[in-house]
């Protein structure tokens, strides 16, 4: 692997004044690379039907992404120009949900990998099939005129099975697909589903019809405890057995291995503790979220680069659940509180991704690549690498 921070990067096309040509979008905040040396990774493209918009020194780097990796590595960016250091290797799509940005377009075209757009609208507003058609218009165009390869789509909304939502957003899947493989060839359309098929939070989906709408979910193998964890005590943020039960759970439903990505989290949560025992029990209060007795606001999201900062000097330093098959530490606060922190870590994310390739997944992905330290001192970079590395048997 190269030296972090020796790139070649495509360049985006400015007029005299500076600012992006037409076409070109404003520089976004998003996230980084490590270097990968071979163009032989980039994938056959179509022709467009105009390069002139193009905002990348190349125009054949606007072309749409063809073809599919044998594994997919799908990975989310939400802003901030970190994406400059990310590994990109094995990338294979980038869901963009910060702001547009041409310049990480042009590279990930330039490593052949797509870029997505994110996908969000309310289903009450899908209702109507006129409705759902302009809005999948919109999204067809925006993709075009960002040079963009589909569109991963994020809808995590409570919904009944006897409600009209139901089948609606089945439809507006169905639609959306459709419109996107008929006007850009080779696009990709996604959709982010939760750990299990079981109604989590209240997402009573018809996955199946989902799934054999779209290429492939990404199911978002984290935040796994409120639904069926009693709450009382601080634990895992996704535990192995539990992540692999889901899988099992959408393949019995007779949903295809290869339609399936497990993403994993590059976050953990910090909880603060009422009790804490002397066998790392974190006890806390009991918040009701959806009926269940477990929230967000019984605990907070923590950065995998803010966790290794803290770590080393923690009162317990690193911990492994070896039923969970997680790791924890523990820590005191400037008031005297017990906190206990869970996260994945290479470790936790190298047994998830055995599973991945044993069951024949077609990928794994995180959220998100931003929570990495990109800072390039040498042991940022060992923590970075290892995490990306950890994604691949």
């Amino acid at each position: 692997m190269a030296a972090i921070g020796q790139h070649a990067w495509p360049q985006v096309s400015r007029s005299p004044a500076g600012q992006p040509a037409p076409g070109g979008m404003k520089r976004l905040r998003a996230a980084g690379s490590w270097r990968c040396d071979a163009l032989a990774l980039l994938l056959p493209l179509v022709a467009l039907p105009s390069a002139a918009a193009c905002p990348c020194s190349d125009p054949d780097l606007c072309r749409p992404i063809q073809g599919a990796r044998d594994f997919e590595v799908f990975v989310f960016d939400v802003g901030g120009g970190t994406w400059r250091f990310y590994n990109w290797t094995h990338i294979t799509t980038v869901a963009t949900f910060g702001d547009y940005d041409p310049e990480l377009m042009c590279y990930a075209h330039a490593k052949g990998a797509r870029v997505v757009l994110k996908g969000v609208v309310p289903l009450k507003d899908m209702l109507e099939p006129a409705a759902r058609g302009l809005w999948i218009t919109q999204q067809v165009e925006l993709a075009k005129k960002q040079y963009m390869d589909g569109i991963n789509m994020d809808i995590a909304e409570a919904v009944n099975k006897s409600s009209p939502e139901y089948d609606v957003l089945t439809a507006l899947m169905k639609e959306t697909a459709e419109a996107f493989h008929s006007a850009i060839p080779g696009s990709q359309v996604t959709f982010d589903v939760a750990w299990s098929p079981e109604c989590i939070d209240q997402r009573c989906y018809n996955y199946s019809g989902i799934t054999d709408a779209c290429d492939f979910v990404f199911v978002m193998s984290y935040d796994e405890d409120s639904p069926v964890w009693p709450c009382r005590a601080a634990r895992a943020n996704a535990p192995y057995n539990q992540t692999l039960t889901g899988f099992e759970d959408y393949i019995n439903m007779g949903i295809d291995p290869k339609k399936l990505v497990m993403g994993v989290p590059w976050y953990g949560y910090d909880y603060t503790c009422l009790n804490l025992s002397k066998d790392h029990i974190c006890f806390f209060s009991k918040v009701p979220f959806h009926g269940d007795l477990c929230s967000d606001s019984a605990r907070f999201q923590v950065s995998y680069k803010a966790m290794m900062k803290q770590v080393n000097s923690s009162i317990s330093g690193r911990l492994w659940d070896k039923e969970q098959k997680a790791p924890y530490y523990e820590y005191k606060d400037a008031l005297g509180h017990f906190h206990q922190v869970w996260y994945d870590d290479p470790q936790s994310i190298s047994l998830k991704a055995a599973y991945v390739q044993k069951r024949g997944l077609r990928g794994i992905g995180m959220w998100n690549a931003n929570c990495l330290d990109y800072s390039r001192t040498p042991v940022a970079e060992q923590q970075t690498e290892a995490m990306w590395q950890a994604l691949i048997p």
